[in-house]
Formats: C-alpha cells, sequence, structure tokens
C-alpha cells in the first residue's frame, strides 16, 4: 500500500516536472525570438556600392515576406519574392557620379553593367545576411539575460534566436518567387507607370534581357541625380530656404504623394498651400486635411473659395498648420502675409455676388497694410501676427474690407508690416498686391504662369497640385500635378531660383522637373506706378476670377 503511494507520488512529480520543463522551453523560445526580432530591426542594415549607386539595404520585421524598392523621389516598388516574418528594403541613397560617367563613357556598358550590379547585390546580401545574423543572436542573449538573469538560459535563448533565423532563411529560400518580378505594386509617383521596368512577360521568359531591363533603370536614375548634381543647385548653401508651393489640390489624395516625396527628396523646411484644399468644404472631407499633420514640417495655408470656414478650421487644428486670413507670421524665418479668399462656391449652382473690382480693393485694402521687408542683412524677428478685419466669415459676402487703422496704412501706429511674402488664392488679389512684397504667390486657375509686375513684384500663380480633382477629367487632356521648389536666401530673404514640377495626369506617365533663376533677387520694389483697375495683367493668361 505504500509502494503505491510512492510510485503515484513519484509519477505526479515526474508530471510536474515535464510541465515545468515544457513551460521553461516555451518561455525560452518566445524569448529568443522576440529577441531576434529586436536584434534584426535595429542591426540588419548596410550600406553598399551597386554599380553607380549607392544602395541601402536592410531586414525588418514583417508578418508578410515583400520586397521593397525605393526610389525617390519616384515612389516604391513592391514585389511579394517570399514568404515569412522578414521584409527586404532597397533604397537607392546616392549616386557615384564619377563610376556612373565612367561607365557611360565606356563602349561596352551595356555589357559590363548586368554583371557588375549582380556581383554587387551578392555582396551586399551576404554582408547583411551576416550582420542580421549577428544581431539576432546577439539581440537573444540581451534579451534572455535580462529576462531570466541567467547565463546558460540566456545561451540557449541565443540558440533559440539562432534557430529562429535559420527558420526564416530556409523559409525565404525555399519559397523565392522569381516571377513576383511581373508583378509589382507600384506607390508615390510611380503609380500607373509599370513602363518604367520594362515588358513583364519578356523579364520572366528570359532573364537575361531582364538583366538588360535592369541595366537601363539603373542609368536612368543615375543619369537623372547626376544631371540634377550638375544644375546651379542652392541645396549645399546653408543660407538657403526651401519651399514648396501648392495649390488646388481639391481632395486628390496624389498629391499627398507627390507633396511627399518632394518634401524628402528636395529637403523642403516649409509648405505653403494658396487654397482649395478641398472640393465642397463639407465636414466630411476634413478628415482628408488630416495628412497635413504627418509631413512634419510647417504648413501655411489660405483659403480658396472651394474651402469652406469649416474647412479652414479643420487645417487649423493640425500639427504644424498656420493658417493667415489678414495675417502675418514668421514661419522660418520669411515673414509672410496670407489672406483667404473671400468667395465660397462649393459647386457651380451657387452664385455669388462679386465683381473683379471686388477683389481688386480686397486686395488693395490689405496691401496698403503692407511693405517690403528691408534686405539689407537685417535679421527676421518674430512678430505677433495681426489681424485684418472684415473677420473670416465677413469676407464671405464678398464686401470689400475695412482694414484696422483704416488710415493710408493701415496700422493705427502709421507703421506698415514689413513683409517677405504674400500668400492669396485668386491673381486678381495677388495683382493687388503690386509693390507691397517682393513675391507674391497664388492659385486658383488650375494653369501655372509667372508674372514680373512693373513693381519688381513677382507674382507667381500655381497650377493644380491635385489635377484639379475631377475637374481635370472634363478636357481632352487631363490636367497635369504642379508644385514648385521655391529657393530663398536666408539672409536676404529674396527668391533665388525654382524647380517647377510637372506630373502627368490621370493615365500619363511622364515627370518634368524645369529649373528657373531669379535674374535679379536683389531688385528694388517699388510702388504700383499706376493703379490696375483691370483685374487682369500683360501675359496674366488667368481666367475668370469668379469660380473655378
Amino acid at each position: 500500500m505504500n509502494f503505491m503511494r510512492l510510485r503515484e507520488s513519484a509519477q505526479r512529480l515526474n508530471e510536474r516536472r515535464a510541465v515545468r520543463r515544457t513551460v521553461n522551453v516555451l518561455l525560452i523560445g518566445i524569448v529568443a525570438v522576440a529577441g531576434a526580432w529586436l536584434g534584426i530591426a535595429i542591426g540588419a542594415h548596410v550600406s553598399t556600392s551597386v554599380g553607380p549607386a549607392q544602395i541601402g539595404m536592410s531586414l525588418q520585421p514583417s508578418w508578410g515576406g515583400q520586397t521593397v524598392v525605393d526610389v525617390r523621389p519616384l515612389g516604391t516598388l513592391r514585389f511579394d519574392s517570399h514568404h515569412g516574418p522578414l521584409q527586404l528594403s532597397l533604397s537607392l541613397d546616392g549616386i557615384h557620379a564619377d563610376i556612373a560617367q565612367q561607365l557611360l563613357e565606356s563602349p561596352r556598358w551595356a555589357e559590363t553593367l548586368p554583371d557588375l550590379i549582380e556581383a554587387d547585390l551578392q555582396e551586399g546580401l551576404k554582408e547583411l545576411v551576416i550582420r542580421a545574423v549577428l544581431f539576432a543572436v546577439g539581440g537573444g542573449l540581451l534579451t534572455g539575460l535580462i529576462v531570466f538573469r541567467r547565463w546558460r538560459r540566456a545561451l540557449w535563448t541565443g540558440l533559440g534566436s539562432f534557430t529562429a533565423v535559420a527558420m526564416v532563411g530556409l523559409l525565404s529560400v525555399t519559397t523565392f518567387n522569381p516571377r513576383s518580378i511581373a508583378e509589382p505594386r507600384y506607390t508615390g509617383l510611380l503609380t500607373g507607370v509599370p513602363s518604367l521596368i520594362g515588358s513583364a512577360e519578356s523579364i520572366v521568359s528570359r532573364f537575361t534581357e531582364y538583366r538588360g531591363q535592369l541595366a537601363k533603370l539603373v542609368t536612368n536614375v543615375s543619369q537623372l541625380y547626376h544631371a540634377g548634381t550638375t544644375l546651379p543647385v542652392y541645396s549645399p548653401d546653408p543660407n538657403t530656404l526651401r519651399v514648396l508651393h501648392v495649390s488646388d489640390i481639391h481632395l486628390n489624395p496624389v498629391a499627398w504623394n507627390m507633396i511627399r516625396s518632394l518634401k524628402d527628396q528636395f529637403k523642403i523646411n516649409m509648405i505653403v498651400d494658396t487654397g482649395d484644399i478641398a472640393d465642397h468644404g463639407t465636414k466630411a472631407e476634413n478628415k482628408f486635411v488630416e495628412e497635413i499633420g504627418t509631413l512634419g514640417v510647417p504648413y501655411v495655408y489660405v483659403r480658396g473659395n472651394h474651402d469652406s470656414i469649416a474647412t479652414q478650421r479643420a487645417v487649423a487644428r493640425q500639427k504644424n498648420a498656420i493658417v493667415l486670413d489678414g495675417a502675418e507670421k514668421t514661419v522660418e524665418g520669411l515673414r509672410i502675409y496670407g489672406v483667404g479668399d473671400p468667395r465660397f462656391t462649393p459647386d457651380k449652382t451657387v452664385d455669388v455676388k462679386s465683381d473683379a473690382q471686388v477683389l481688386v480693393d480686397l486686395g488693395r485694402a490689405h496691401a496698403a497694410r503692407l511693405a517690403p521687408a528691408e534686405d539689407e542683412g537685417k535679421p527676421a524677428a518674430s512678430k505677433p501676427s495681426r489681424e485684418a478685419s472684415p473677420s473670416p466669415s465677413s469676407k464671405l459676402t464678398g464686401s470689400q474690407p475695412n482694414p484696422a487703422g483704416s488710415g493710408a496704412s493701415g496700422d493705427p501706429a502709421g507703421k506698415k508690416i514689413p513683409v517677405d511674402l504674400v500668400a492669396v488664392h485668386d491673381p486678381t488679389v495677388g495683382r493687388a498686391f503690386s509693390g507691397s512684397s517682393p513675391l507674391v504667390l497664388a492659385g486658383h486657375v488650375h494653369e501655372r504662369s509667372t508674372e514680373m509686375l512693373p513693381s519688381g513684384t513677382r507674382l507667381m500663380i500655381q497650377g493644380s497640385t491635385g489635377g484639379a480633382g475631377l475637374r481635370g477629367l472634363e478636357h481632352d487632356e487631363p490636367t497635369p500635378i504642379q508644385a514648385s521648389v521655391l529657393y530663398f536666401d536666408m539672409t536676404s530673404h529674396r527668391l533665388q531660383a525654382w524647380d517647377d514640377v510637372t506630373l502627368g495626369g490621370l493615365g500619363e506617365q511622364w515627370v518634368q522637373i524645369q529649373r528657373h533663376v531669379e535674374s535679379e533677387p536683389g531688385r528694388t520694389i517699388s510702388p504700383e506706378p499706376v493703379p490696375t483697375s483691370s483685374p487682369t495683367g500683360e501675359g496674366s493668361g488667368t481666367e475668370s476670377p469668379f469660380r473655378r
């Protein structure tokens, strides 16, 4: 009887030990996987030369295995190349101009470049795999030591991490799908441009031809970057301020892809939006403007005629947003004055009782308060915003404002507000600021143009960064998507040059960047010699101001 009890006790003890061992093994396995995951996320990245390009490679934990190729500012390509919890990311970090020039000058570059790229890629991937294994095992050891506080169990977690990485690597190799190159997914500016990498069928059927297509792609990108380095660029100068001018987005989400790509590629300091971010100004559209808070740079905005007061308030709630409506604000050292559009035209059924002269009078009333900021090396001190009456709600009627002070200068103390830049929506309002600011930015007409007014004020009218929204399909050819990068001298606050970026509209597959250099950035800005009674100016090319 005693023997039977002892036997039962021994069995129960063995079962408890087995359960305890199982729990310990599972716990070690979980800690090992977590440590490996953390180690790969921290250290599995390298930068290596691939032909003329400097390529960044990294492995990142991911629930769905894929390969992501980042070719900013064009966008990204994604391939379902394998299965497993690891993503391979490749990014174009730069171009070795000397190597690219040597390859382009070589008569056999088309033959040698594919082999060179293949060898460099293999070498880079080998280095990446080694780093991934080392950091995974190191992560497992460190995590095990922190969790268990015992060297023996830490060694077991390190071994578990190595086993996990080996299993993931084996899974990736066995599930590798070379046909995935035929089915890439495009984002950013590459959307709708599958022809960039050539014929998918020929790539799959003839790998040799695919290597030639890959060489052409790398060479084209190399030439693009190399050409960019030879332009009269102001970016190397630390006294250069880069401003991205956008307008008339009209709820087109493609605009955010373009803005984000240009912001990253050109290292933009701030964005100026001259209105019509919405289409009907409804509450449901306010969700669209939340992208502003994710851009990470100041976003200066003036209301357009398709933006309601609710739209303006929704923009103002976003992080980084600066709404100007009869106010001046110093942003990144640049003194900006903004005026919202006095009209609200959510659709073509709205009849706004105003005429061009009302818009001119509105602009002149605000312009009377301003003067070009001095550019003789004086620093731009931050000033509090000054509000001009009337309130935004009263402007919706299109009536003439009565600025504060109502004196000739528009300021009770007789002092004018110094500005470097004025932002408005309608060019008709913008022309009334002639002589009051070196530069006026506008939009509204969905057609880009620039005009030097007699006073020396430059009026820059932006096209539609949203391709005019659904209106872009009303014509025989889709409206192009446009934005401009403006380069300002940080000391004088004067415009030095600008890049006009144009992307083909819906269904089109082309991108153009055109550089312009300001011939007289330090020119004197004089008062308008002759008051302009007409809303149009020479060479304006603008349309009726009433509705777009």
